[in-house]
């Protein structure tokens, strides 16, 4: 399986929710440069972030922090969180939660990915799209508060 094209990143499953009784997902992400999800907050889940390849910035609750590979962070439940891949190669990195929220929110608004490669690039979301992807997220315990990171 290639994975999902899920807004302009490749999502690939390493490990399902749906697999244990925790329901742990492990998502592994490819973003271009720039790659920034609006700031948001996942009610049930804590989220933990690897970086795998590249650099990224995170701003967890009113916090700044620089991470490049090899580095680690934890996202408490109910922390507004986002991110940017600062590096210009793109980035790599995992996600793993301890709910799978996260991961059946991006199989609801993916696509399944044509290539093994990042999706083509959509340019700036419309107020229709932006007011689609709040909705979705809020049926998976997820609330987007503010614009992704510049």
């Amino acid at each position: 399986m290639n994975g999902y094209w899920f807004l302009e990143t490749l999502v690939k499953v390493r490990v399902s929710g749906n697999d244990s009784a925790d329901h742990i997902s492990l998502l592994e992400h490819r973003a271009y440069p720039g790659d920034s999800p609006p700031m948001h907050i996942h009610h049930n889940e804590d989220e933990i972030f690897v970086v795998l390849e590249g650099e990224f910035r995170f701003m967890i609750g009113t916090s700044e922090h620089r991470l490049k590979e090899k580095e680690t962070i934890l996202v408490p439940k109910g922390t507004p969180h986002s991110y940017r891949v600062e590096s210009s190669q793109g980035g790599r990195w995992l996600t793993i939660t301890t709910g799978h929220d996260f991961e059946n929110f991006v199989k609801a608004i993916s696509r399944p990915a044509g290539a093994d490669a990042l999706p083509e690039r959509l340019g700036p979301p419309s107020e229709a799209f932006k007011a689609e992807l709040a909705s979705k997220a809020a049926e998976y315990q997820i609330e987007l508060v503010g614009p992704p990171l510049h």
